[in-house]
């Protein structure tokens, strides 16, 4: 929580993420303790400042959404140094089990998501859940719960519906999932490619014991993931990221469907 409008907004989509999981909430912050400025440092120590900064943070936190998240059921932390690698590394020590955080609308929102979300998207090992114009768009009923996956084709496409398939059944959504076959000109015809795509996303079902419906579409892949997400009128979009951590987590892809997307996305 950094304490923006973006973040009182997104406690509707924290709350719903709790009751259809039935799980715990804990509201984190990191303060920067080196925001200080020349004039402050020459009236007072700089082990004066970061107290002053950490009691403010705590301070604010602790009253910060109260009547969503009472303090006596929902914890808070304060963190500082770099938010991004402390947000992850408190999910990962802690044990937590899933992130959420809001992404930015407006027209600055590509320069806003580039730092802190994008880092926490590449680093952390658990589920991160983002959502963008929080602001203006309120979650759906609880009634309302069709759930997307994007299945690819590669190592990691059974982890990924497999999580996507166990989270569905939890929260009692109803579960599809779509692959796109890349084709960045015009859109050809059923071919080859899409029946082995179909076989082999059924043989993947069929090892997690999914029954979910699968739409196979062709074009350029965030384009055409996003336009079927939409017209499926999803309530939340799950998506794999990388899991090499040599080579870097997260791939344009991801950071960009997660940038562009005007519905929950859930990277897992």
């Amino acid at each position: 929580m950094d304490f923006s409008s973006s973040c009182v907004a997104i406690a509707a989509y924290v709350k719903r993420a709790a009751e259809e999981f039935d799980s715990s909430v804990t509201l984190l912050h990191v303060s920067d303790l080196q925001s200080h400025n020349g004039f402050e440092l020459a009236v007072r120590s700089l082990q004066e400042i970061a107290e002053e900064y950490w009691n403010l943070a705590r301070s604010r936190i602790d009253s910060f959404l109260e009547a969503e998240f009472p303090l006596t059921k929902c914890p808070r932390m304060v963190r500082s140094g770099d938010a991004a690698e402390q947000i992850a590394e408190t999910a990962r020590t802690g044990g937590f089990d899933l992130i959420i955080m809001p992404t930015h609308a407006g027209r600055f929102r590509r320069m806003l998501l580039g730092s802190t979300t994008a880092k926490v998207l590449n680093d952390a090992d658990c589920p991160v859940m983002t959502t963008e114009h929080a602001e203006i768009i309120a979650p759906r009923s609880l009634e309302h719960r069709e759930w997307v996956c994007a299945v690819d084709l590669n190592g990691d496409s059974k982890r990924v519906l497999d999580l996507a398939n166990r989270a569905a059944a939890a929260a009692r959504a109803r579960l599809s999932l779509i692959h796109v076959i890349q084709n960045p000109g015009s859109i050809a015809q059923h071919g080859p490619d899409e029946d082995k795509a179909r076989q082999c996303i059924s043989e993947l079902q069929k090892s997690i014991g999914s029954d979910a419906p699968l739409r196979v579409i062709r074009g350029p892949i965030k384009e055409a993931l996003l336009d079927a997400a939409q017209q499926s009128g999803a309530d939340v979009l799950i998506i794999g990221r990388p899991q090499s951590k040599t080579l870097g987590r997260m791939r344009d892809f991801t950071y960009g469907l997660v940038r562009d997307s005007r519905f929950p996305v859930l990277s897992v």
